[in-house]
């Protein structure tokens, strides 16, 4: 397992924060994958004016990721404005869940609260493959 500071991880989704397109809702999401060799991948929300073709910042991170060779995760930090710590939203949590229930998930506002969780713990029961091959 890779360490990384999770003040560390924040930063870096700050940053790629920065870079969302969210002409429409102004809600600009950042998101962060440590995997589980080290390497790291950002994402930012892309809206689109079809608002069900946006995509969501842990999305496109896990999109980089996988295009670069990572399949297990060893944390994902995601921030966003808001009143409390942004979580990944469902279809994200189901999208994770593909590589690894483990993962922890640290969900951060930019007023500078935390909160952390497995993302089990966020996505109890989720479909994995195990329903397609346990008959």
């Amino acid at each position: 397992m890779v360490k990384m500071d999770e003040n560390e991880l924040i930063r870096i989704a700050i940053n790629a924060r920065q870079e969302a397109y969210a002409p429409y809702s102004g809600f600009r999401v950042g998101a962060v994958i440590l995997c589980e060799d080290g390497k790291v991948f950002t994402g930012t929300n892309v809206e689109n004016v079809v608002y069900g073709l946006s995509l969501c910042a842990e999305r496109v991170a896990v999109a980089k990721a996988v295009s670069e060779g990572c399949r297990r995760f060893e944390a994902v930090a995601i921030i966003a404005d808001g009143p409390t710590p942004c979580p990944p939203c469902g279809a994200c949590r189901q999208f994770l869940a593909e590589f690894g229930a483990e993962t922890l998930i640290i969900m951060a506002n930019m007023n500078g609260d935390i909160r952390k969780a497995k993302l089990k713990d966020l996505l109890p029961l989720a479909f994995t493959s195990e329903q397609l091959f346990n008959k």
